[in-house]
């Protein structure tokens, strides 16, 4: 097998044609072994994404080469032109592309390695660099130290599923956290005097002013990793040893848009669609930060029908783009409030409208003169469980007269942490955690939810314009819509051996 210098184009305009001569060598049978990351570096990642030809494995008599009906011949022909003799295999496009974007994001970019590499040296003007709009962090590996040390955090928090990276700086350290599932947990600390150079570079991929240390900044990042595009929500705080900033992850991905996918039981799921099809009410869901409320309200808009109905969201920020529906975000340094795009969308002929937080009365009134004037309104609201949802409006100012007849029901949920199926056992009759590679020691890996709908009826609405409380509101949804609490509704999960009680206790506070 010959053996030259690595191919070296940027996309497959820059491939050379296949010599008339040369034949492309036939398929073969695939390897039982997933890709090698060492072999698929043998071609540049860009070259390996843009022509669909992955460098799967290195055999004795050549490289096993993995290509799709998308791929080039000219691109097989120059890999076979550069290193000889090649063993192909044909698969299917979108398992390639899973397959390459996986092999290229192993674990050998792990922050923690890369920080290795840049606490010796930090180039303040190579951060100055001009940052396109939109870039693939996996293509960034000739940049300076401290931009590969950020591009392999963000990239390893994709991988490892992180919902926020946390940067903070102590005393005599720079600490970097994840939250992954919930829970926080250090990654790396890099060396304090990294910490600004670290704050400043975020800044400007953010459109922050690095001038400004004084005061909180929030800015926004598009990313591309491993070809998923990915919205970074960067906010930055000043504290007494530097400023702080925290990156929420929004991956945008539409398969999480499904409440089967979300974890909600079958009989909560026929009640729930039954609310979001009412052709006017208010419909809430309700949880504390965190909890995937704005999720489960984009995967209830994604089950409506957006041909026939006009649908228009306000947001802050709008975190999924939604085909087919109107998004506006709330930009409060130039008056641009919930209240007022509210108010701006009602003169737009909607049908439902998203609203992405009740925070104030003025957006509660509003919402409940849409939802009395022919409009379907869903939104969220911070709430421990259903039944404070009423009280919640009502000690805001809105009327109880007026929120009984508006109100349709009230989606309450939390999110548990499944059991790492690489680690769980069953002691007593029951699962619990024990931690292992695979789950960062945690004992848990991925998350689903609990749910607990409160659906308004005469009875309740009853209570609504009596002014109850939530224990005589929780009673009489128990004893007439025989509503099941957040912590029987878990009950599913752990007799499935999903999540342990331990976690349910934690999530839910029940006995």
């Amino acid at each position: 097998m010959t053996s030259t210098a690595p191919v070296r184009p940027d996309s497959p305009a820059r491939i050379n044609p296949p010599p008339p001569d040369r034949a492309v060598p036939p398929t073969a049978a695939r390897s039982i072994e997933p890709p090698s990351p060492l072999a698929a570096r043998t071609l540049p990642y860009g070259f390996s994404r843009n022509s669909q030809i992955l460098v799967a494995q290195q055999h004795a008599d050549g490289l096993e080469v993995w290509i799709s009906e998308r791929t080039p011949a000219a691109a097989i022909a120059e890999v076979a032109r550069n290193f000889g003799a090649l063993r192909l295999v044909r698969i299917d496009a979108a398992e390639l592309a899973l397959a390459i974007s996986s092999a290229y994001a192993r674990q050998d970019g792990s922050a923690a390695q890369v920080v290795g590499e840049v606490e010796g040296e930090v180039d303040l003007s190579l951060l100055m660099q001009d940052i396109p709009e939109i870039e693939d962090l996996l293509e960034s590996e000739d940049d300076a130290p401290i931009i590969r040390m950020i591009n392999a955090l963000l990239t390893q928090a994709a991988r490892e599923g992180a919902s926020d990276i946390h940067i903070e700086p102590f005393e005599n350290a720079s600490v970097v956290r994840f939250r992954v599932d919930g829970t926080l947990r250090d990654v790396v600390r890099p060396k304090k005097a990294l910490h600004g150079a670290l704050i400043s570079r975020i800044k400007i991929m953010a459109q922050l002013d690095i001038a400004e240390k004084r005061l909180p900044q929030d800015g926004r990042i598009t990313l591309r990793v491993g070809g998923r595009p990915v919205d970074v929500r960067v906010s930055t705080l000043p504290t007494g040893h530097g400023e702080r900033a925290v990156l929420r992850m929004l991956e945008k991905d539409s398969q999480r848009l499904n409440l089967e996918a979300l974890g909600m039981g079958t009989d909560t799921q026929v009640r729930f669609d039954k609310l979001i099809s009412r052709p006017h009410g208010i419909v809430l869901v309700t949880g504390p930060t965190g909890s995937g409320k704005t999720t489960t309200l984009y995967a209830a808009l994604s089950r409506l029908e957006t041909e026939t109905s006009n649908i228009m969201t306000v947001e802050d920020p709008i975190e999924y783009d939604l085909t087919g529906i109107g998004q506006t975000q709330v930009n409060d340094r130039i008056g641009m409030s919930f209240a007022r795009a509210l108010r701006s969308i009602l003169r737009q002929d909607p049908d439902i409208i998203m609203i992405g937080e009740i925070r104030d009365l003025e957006t509660a009134q509003i919402a409940v003169q849409a939802s009395l004037t022919g409009h379907l309104v869903l939104a969220t609201l911070h709430t421990n469980d259903a039944a404070s949802a009423v009280t919640r409006l009502t000690d805001m100012g809105v009327e109880p007269y007026l929120l009984a007849s508006s109100l349709l029901g009230v989606l309450a949920q939390r999110l548990v942490r499944r059991l790492c199926p690489a680690c769980k056992v069953e002691r007593d009759g029951s699962w619990h955690p024990v931690g292992c590679d695979a789950c960062g020691r945690s004992g848990y890996a991925g998350r689903r939810g609990v749910y607990e709908l409160l659906t308004v009826d005469d009875a309740i609405r009853t209570q609504i314009h009596t002014q109850a409380s939530d224990a005589e509101i929780l009673a009489a949804a128990r004893a007439t819509g025989g509503m099941r609490t957040l912590r029987e509704d878990a009950d599913r999960w752990i007799s499935q051996g999903f999540t342990s009680l331990e976690e349910v206790i934690r999530v839910t506070g029940g006995d």
